[in-house]
């Protein structure tokens, strides 16, 4: 079990350098809803090697992930023109989004220090929203950085403004924090369950900081936001099938009862919102 959790720490921190890259040449509200195909790989690894059933709607699920992702990418708007790490920089000062990362360091401080000592173990979205507030300021980071180093290496050296570094040392913290309690996440509650419910929240603040901060909607007709906004319901919709048919059995297993008491403490389940917490080994009843 330790070795498969290490493994998906690898995976994910590959994930994040895969997203350092796309984020230097596309908006983030383009780049960030392909992460889609991340709760079909975790969905698909989670139910061959640990061994957690993929109901046939959690593969409806997936299939509404890609046409969600599909629908996204298909009206995504055009890549912002920057011609300097400064540039980005203003856009970072903007009051807009100055708010907006004020409000969510407040609430990253908070789950941190106040509800993670009492509810981390037992409340799964305490620590997906950490990692889900902390990754949206990230991305932002990342892509200025990533548009730096570009820039860069196309010939015009940003590496000589103070601003790429501070992006630098705000990327390295977040990132830090995030995969953190991202590996708490995943050390604690099923895998199944944290794949969707952190894609989702993550996406979603990232998105919103994305328009914030870059005005990634601005130039774009009603229509294309329109359907932006419904290729991530989309997207909502599948990851909300992936989470409420995990546990689901075919056939005669059905029938069988698969949210135990809440009492049940041996048996790995959360008492307070029924989310199965990580077994050692599947338990099965006996005939």
């Amino acid at each position: 079990m330790e070795v498969i959790l290490t493994c998906t720490s690898h995976f994910v921190i590959v994930g994040e350098i895969a997203n350092f890259a796309a984020y230097a040449f596309a908006p983030a509200i383009l780049v960030t809803p392909l992460g889609a195909l991340s709760i079909i790989i975790s969905a698909a690894l989670a139910h061959i090697i640990l061994r957690e059933r993929l109901h046939i709607f959690g593969i409806l699920g997936c299939v509404l992930c890609v046409v969600g992702s599909t629908t996204i990418v298909l009206h995504a708007p055009q890549e912002r023109e920057i011609e300097s790490v400064k540039d980005v920089w203003n856009l970072a000062m903007d009051p807009a989004f100055l708010f907006y990362a004020a409000l969510v360091i407040t609430a990253a401080f908070v789950l941190i220090f106040h509800f993670i000592p009492q509810y981390g173990q037992t409340h799964i979205m305490v620590y997906i929203g950490v990692c889900s507030l902390v990754g949206s300021l990230s991305v932002m980071s990342v892509r200025a950085l990533g548009i730096a180093i570009k820039l860069t290496l196309s010939g015009m050296n940003q590496l000589i403004y103070p601003q790429t570094w501070a992006f630098t040392l705000v990327v390295a913290v977040c990132v830090l924090t995030q995969m953190n309690y991202l590996n708490k996440a995943l050390d604690t509650f099923n895998t199944a369950v944290v794949s969707p419910i952190y894609y989702v929240m993550f996406t979603t603040l990232t998105i919103v900081a994305s328009v914030i901060m870059f005005k990634d909607w601005d130039g774009q007709s009603p229509t294309q936001v329109v359907t932006e906004i419904c290729g991530f319901v989309t997207i909502l919709s599948g990851t909300f099938l992936l989470h409420k048919t995990k546990d689901m059995a075919d056939g005669l297993q059905s029938s069988l009862s698969i949210r135990l008491p809440k009492h049940t403490e041996e048996d790995g389940f959360d008492g307070g919102e029924g989310i199965p917490l990580r077994r050692q080994e599947t338990m099965r009843a006996s005939p």
